[in-house]
């Protein structure tokens, strides 16, 4: 397997990520040099998707870990089998690798999901095999990465319910990538590819109260392209189901229904996450461009 990128291989890497052109040659230049990422951004932004897409390229594993206060060492690392530890005492047969381990012997990428909820003794460990390109299990002894291995991780900057700081000491072992959201036709094509829909209005309509969610005052967080894809999805199926339904009432309830969750109300308001959702709803059908919303009605 070979970890060398030319503007071809570039090319037929891009061909399965939408948008992204820039920061897919950034991350593919990173881990083609031997270096290890994070991406930091927004959730739906095709941080993974990238990550995949390189991954299947060079016929290597991706292997997935989501970031959390469960993530112990010895989840990350990997354990002796209990049932067989007490048959035949410890021993290098019965060790389970874990995810770290797994990465490291297959020469796949190790991928952290919300890097910023690990607990920091896992963080540790995790650096300590970033630097030495090996790890020390206990009776089973030093286990060395392939040539092919490296370690990748994601943080969301806006949510900060249960995450930890991130020191300067682990900012020190990554190249960061900052990942902003798509445009607006890049996301439309996401939500063509992955619902199937061939009503471009229909999509456009869909992406734009989506992307509004990002930018509405009483909003602290907004949606990403997911709820777009879940929006349209839904849509469609509405127009299936009631054929001769007013087709901007079924949006707003698709969207009521697919954003609702998405989105997080800023503190400092009294709206409900339905009725910030209608407002950006009748500003998209009935406002004139420039124009005074409607009054709040719902």
């Amino acid at each position: 397997m070979s970890t060398s990128v030319d503007e071809r291989a570039r090319d037929a890497i891009a061909a399965a990520v939408v948008g992204r052109g820039r920061e897919l040659t950034l991350v593919l230049a990173a881990v083609s040099a031997g270096r290890d990422v994070m991406l930091e951004g927004p959730p739906g932004t095709s941080k993974s998707t990238m990550l995949r897409a390189i991954t299947e390229r060079w016929g290597v594993p991706f292997v997935l870990v989501e970031g959390n206060a469960e993530l112990t060492p010895a989840r990350l690392v990997g354990h002796h089998n209990p049932a067989r530890v007490l048959k035949e005492d410890y021993s290098p047969d019965n060790f389970v690798p874990g995810p770290m381990v797994e990465a490291m012997q297959t020469g796949g990428f190790l991928y952290i999901e919300e890097l910023n909820r690990a607990p920091e003794d896992t963080l540790n460990v995790l650096l300590g095999a970033m630097a030495e390109r090996a790890v020390t299990v206990p009776r089973v002894g030093t286990i060395p990465a392939a040539p092919s291995f490296r370690v990748l991780a994601s943080m969301n900057p806006f949510d900060n319910v249960g995450t930890a700081r991130i020191s300067d000491s682990v900012y020190d072992r990554w190249c960061r990538l900052a990942v902003g959201y798509q445009s607006a036709p890049e996301e439309a094509d996401i939500v063509a590819r992955r619902t199937g829909c061939d009503d471009p209005a229909l999509i456009g309509d869909g992406v734009a109260l989506t992307r509004a969610t990002r930018s509405h005052p009483e909003l602290r967080r907004g949606s990403s392209v997911r709820g777009a894809i879940d929006l349209v999805a839904i849509a469609v199926e509405l127009v299936r189901i009631e054929p001769g339904a007013d087709q901007k009432r079924m949006l707003l309830d698709a969207a009521l229904l697919a954003l609702s969750a998405r989105v997080g109300v800023d503190e400092a308001s009294d709206a409900t996450p339905e009725q910030v959702i209608t407002a950006i709803w009748e500003d998209l059908f009935f406002s004139a461009p420039g124009g005074q919303r409607r009054v709040r009605t719902a």
